[in-house]
């Protein structure tokens, strides 16, 4: 049995565009699944990771809510609030990738957030974009299924190379054995892209989380160069670039 409510989900990241032209790639990956209120814990027990501070692998509140270094418990609860949704004394797990020697990109992070009886309440989105922006999408979730299905209109500038005129579709997994997320970006003609993250949980101990470092080296760096690379055959391909009309730091949207 794991001494640890978080946990590591390996697997891969696929995108696939429809239009205006066919697009598609894969990468491996990992993530980690860290409950907010054992972080420090982790940190202490789990070699070659640090909590706020450099390691091989580390974690910075800095990165996520309102990246000013505070609270993201505290932060993720104000915002609940605003939502009209309360979680009580539960607990929030944060998927996110964590920072290697130093830096990171998450394009994607997601907060789950459990009352007391561990019942999914809560889920909140945060998006990122290259240009250090960040919009979070919150969204209340039923917790009587394990499927989650949310949708909205898309209200971030993520890429150069699509509208902003669009829809969002979520459909994920509550996170068990494995980790699924599909996200469906769609126009009023139908859908322009999917993106999908699919994992399998493995247990969070020292030897297992430097395997998946061992085995995923310099991921973050991967990551944002498969960005701006794929870009670069979006671009080849004569797909329109779409210009940001408006510049931000950090937004949210309570979508239900």
């Amino acid at each position: 049995m794991s001494l640890f409510n978080s946990c590591i989900y390996s697997g891969f990241v696929t995108h696939r565009r429809f239009k205006p032209k066919r697009h598609f790639f894969t990468y491996k990956t990992f993530s980690l699944l860290i409950d907010l209120y054992e972080i420090e814990n982790l940190s202490k027990k789990i070699k070659f990771f640090s909590y706020n501070k450099f390691n091989i692998l580390s974690f910075y509140n800095i990165d996520h809510g309102p990246r000013d270094g505070s609270s993201l418990a505290n932060w993720v609860k104000n915002t609940l609030s605003k939502a009209k949704i309360d979680i009580g004394s539960g607990t929030i797990k944060l998927l996110c990738y964590p920072r290697f020697f130093g830096y990171v990109f998450n394009p994607l992070s997601i907060f789950y957030c459990y009352d007391e009886n561990l019942h999914l309440k809560a889920i909140l989105y945060e998006v990122k974009n290259t240009f250090n922006e960040q919009h979070t999408y919150v969204f209340s979730a039923s917790s009587s299924s394990n499927l989650i299905l949310h949708k909205c209109d898309k209200k971030f500038y993520v890429s150069p190379f699509m509208e902003m005129k669009t829809f969002y579709n979520f459909r994920l997994l509550n996170p068990g054995k494995i980790l699924k997320v599909f996200i469906k970006q769609r126009d009023i003609e139908g859908t322009l892209l999917t993106a999908c993250q699919v994992g399998k949980k493995i247990e969070i101990t020292s030897k297992n989380l430097f395997f998946q470092f061992l085995t995923h080296p310099f991921m973050s760096l991967k990551v944002i160069l498969a960005i701006h690379f794929e870009a670069f055959r979006l671009w080849m391909k004569g797909v329109k670039h779409v210009k940001r009309k408006i510049k931000i730091k950090n937004n949210l949207s309570i979508e239900n």
